[in-house]
This record gives C-alpha cells, structure tokens and sequence, in this order.
C-alpha cells in the first residue's frame, strides 16, 4: 500500500528546495516579533541579531517536533511552528512596566516556560472541542484564517516601515504587483516541479529585480557572524512574576485555539483530517515548544497559517518537506549569515509573493464551506455572523480600544473570535435541542467512507 502524500519522502534536491519555499514564506513572521521586542527593550545590534537567531533555532526544533513527533507528541502534518505574534503585545507590556529593563527577557522566558508547560498539560482536554468543528464552523475558521493574513501581505507590499519615506511608494507596490504576476505567470505556464516551487522562483526573481531600484540591501549579510549559538539562558536565569505568567497563560489560549483551527484546516487541504488524537499531539508539540524555547532565549511557539497556504497552492503535502524546512531554520540560528541571506528578500517583494499564499488560505476556506449544507439558514446565519465578529480587527482596528489589555489580546485576534462565535453559534443553532437535525450539521467533516472516531460518533448521537 503506498504512502499517503503526507508521509512521502521526496527527491533530495525537491525536499531541500520546496522546505527553503517554507522558511520564505514565514520568515519575517518569526524575526518580527524578537525585533520589536528586543527594539523596545534597547538591546543592542548584537544583542538583537542573537536574539532573532535564537527565535529562529527555537522555530526549527518546534517544527522538528511537530512533523517527525516523539511518542504522543507532534501532528505528523506539514505544519511548520514559529514566533505567535499574539505574544508581542503582553511581552511589550512586561518590558515597559519593567524598571530594569534587563530583567525583562527573563520576566517573559519565566512565564512562557509556566504557560507552556500548562498547554502541555491541558492538551488532551482542549483538543475534545474537535466535534464542535463541522465544515460550517471549519469552513469559516479558514476563511477567515486566509482574510486576517491578507492586511500583513498588503503591509509588506508597501514597504519595510510605516515611518519610511517610501513607504506605500509606486517603487515598492511596483515590485510587489511584479512579483505577483512572475508567480502567477509560472503557475500558469510551468510544470511539475517548476510549478511548484513557483513562490520560491517568484522571490528570487524579485529580489534580483529590486537591485537597480536600491530596496535591496545586503547589508544583513556582510554585517552577520558565520558561525553562532543560542547559549542557553544568554539573558540570565528565568524570573517569574505573576502578572507576566497570566498574561502569557492567555496568549497560550490563544495560540491553541488558533492552532486547533490551523491543524484542522491542514488536514482537510492535505485529505488527511485531523481528528482528536492528531490535535491533541499538535497542541503537545505547540506547548512544549513554547516550554522548551526560553531555554535557548526564544519565545512562544505557534501554529504559522501562512504555509499553509503554500502547501494547498503547491499541492506538497509531505511533512519531511516541512521537516527539512526546520532544518534549515536550525541552520540559520547557528549561522547567522546563512539567516540573512533570506532578510534580502525586500518586504514588498514578500508582499506580492503574500497575496498568493493568504489568498489561497481563504480559498481553501471556501471550498470546505461548500460541503456545509448554506442551503440551511441556520448556517447562512452561523457563517454570516463569525465572519463579521472575525473581520471587526481588520475593519476597525480601535474597536476594542476601551478593553483592559488582556481582554485586548484575545479580542484582537480575529482568528480566535471568530472561531469561538462560529462555534458558539453552532452550538446553538445544530446542537442544542437538535436531535432531528441532520447529521451533516453537526459531525466533523470527515468525507463519506471515511473512519468516524468514537468521538464524532457519540458527538452524531446526541
């Protein structure tokens, strides 16, 4: 019997380019959160380049983890872990309210090290909300999934920083739309492998292509060590406060929530759907990343959502790819001009190859909703609803200025609302006083033939 695709071992040269397609795609997602971190605390360059290998190093082991797996532990999905951006907002509070502000990594590797470690604990109960997941409510989770991405393509199209003069300029927006159409033209008109490594090609080329404009600067690399490691504790022992711990403890929620929906979109991409048991060791390998990675001066590991669009644009869905991605990832935190070569690639070049990979994300989203029964109004409603609540960030940004901060993290995610009203409203509409419902409104969406869990079928009977 042969492999399934996620399972499959590729030629070399095809692992090693499709897993480099990887790190180009979520790259800038893991370096942003240790440089507006490390920026605020006031590390210096050096200090600030160790910091971001370390994230960097930490990504590719929680990677490690999730793709090959240890006992219980790991998805054995394409599923590629990174730095959560849910962190930067608790990590800039801790740093602030920080008096010295070189107690501040050790206050935030302390209390990711406490929220980990409880994730851990708590995964095999978190991953029962899996029969609250029918196509309806995973259906709009992974639109919206794809929709939050967008604004973050849209902002690398226009530039490195909003507070540069170019910003948003006809140069940067030019190179992001040429960028753009390279992909789609070798989408289009190429074959087999070319095809799809076509994201990869596409930032190459305009990378080559920003040059004469001058957005390309190689200054990362001449500037960078060849060799380096994430010493252990570089920034002194973990401290723990608290304050720190709770709010980390709610970014953990957070992350796993989004994980769940993440691990759950993947599977359904890759035909491989994710039942109790694969979230549970996913959320294991999330948690005990996050746990593992102060250790070696990193932050909170997630699910990254931006690759999978890549894997449901490139139809490549084996996880030793992903795999050789976190090995590169590991590579790049011990040499840090091997790192720099990818912060080369210009943002709005980033930017155009974006809108593909998030764009196919909520397309995915899509075509899962299209097996979730719209002809029943309840849920039109359900869809309609979570994806208002899902969009309120992205739509009105301020909306939930008036919160206290650790509501904030939560409702500023619109990734998390939005998966919490679908679900809610699911509840409600198909579950609750439901039993002459159809049994397509309430199971997992599991296609016809497949094996039910235990789980899903006690989910039909009630």
């Amino acid at each position: 019997m042969a492999d399934h695709p996620v399972d499959e071992k590729l030629p070399p040269l095809k692992m090693a380019t499709t897993g480099l397609q990887h790190v180009a795609a979520m790259y800038a997602g893991v370096v942003a959160p240790p440089l507006i971190v490390g920026a605020a605390i006031g590390l210096s360059a050096t200090e600030l380049t160790f910091l971001t290998g370390a994230c960097l190093f930490t990504a590719g082991l929680a990677t490690f983890l999730q793709t090959l797996g240890i006992w219980k532990i790991g998805a054995r999905l394409p599923f590629v872990n990174g730095v959560t951006f849910a962190g930067v907002a608790p990590m800039t509070a801790v740093v602030a309210s920080t008096d010295d502000k070189s107690d501040a990594l050790p206050i935030i590797f302390g209390a990711v090290i406490v929220a980990g470690l409880l994730g851990f604990l708590a995964a095999p109960v978190f991953c029962k909300a899996i029969r609250f997941f029918p196509p309806v409510v995973t259906g709009t989770v992974i639109t919206l999934i794809g929709i939050s991405l967008l604004p973050v393509a849209f902002g690398w199209a226009q530039g490195p920083s909003p507070t540069a003069d170019d910003y948003g300029s006809s140069t940067n927006l030019g190179l992001a739309g040429i960028t753009l159409v390279i992909v789609l033209l070798l989408r289009r008109f190429t074959r087999g492998f070319v095809k799809q490594i076509a994201v990869l090609l596409g930032l190459v080329a305009g990378t080559l292509i920003a040059i004469p404009f001058g957005v390309t600067d190689f200054g990362p690399v001449a500037d960078a060590d060849v060799v380096g490691f994430p010493t252990p504790f570089h920034f002194g022992a973990p401290q723990f406060q608290v304050a720190a711990i709770l709010s980390m403890i709610v970014v953990m929620v957070v992350s796993m929530t989004e994980s769940t929906a993440d691990m759950l979109a993947l599977g359904e991409i890759v035909e491989r759907p994710a039942d109790e048991k694969t979230i549970a060791a996913g959320l294991r390998a999330d948690t005990l990343g996050s746990a593992l990675s102060p250790i070696f001066n990193g932050f909170m590991c997630s699910a990254f959502a931006q690759n999978i669009g890549l894997v449901a644009m490139t139809k490549i869905r084996s996880r030793f790819v992903v795999a050789v991605g976190g090995g590169f990832l590991v590579l790049m935190g011990l040499c840090p001009m091997a790192a720099s070569l990818i912060a080369v690639v210009p943002r709005p070049v980033l930017g155009g190859a974006g809108v593909v990979l998030f764009g196919s994300v909520a397309a995915s989203g899509i075509q899962t909703l299209v097996r979730a029964s719209l002809d029943k109004d309840n849920n039109v409603l359900i869809v309609a609803v979570s994806l208002a609540v899902g969009i309120i960030p992205i739509a009105a940004p301020e909306f939930y200025h008036a919160f206290p901060e650790n509501a904030k993290i939560i409702l500023d995610s619109g990734i998390s609302t939005g998966c919490v009203a679908a679900v809610l409203l699911n509840l409600v509409f198909n579950h609750i006083g439901g039993k002459g419902r159809d049994a397509e409104d309430v199971t997992h969406p599991m296609e016809a033939g497949e094996e039910i869990t235990e789980t899903s079928r006690t989910a039909v009977a009630r």
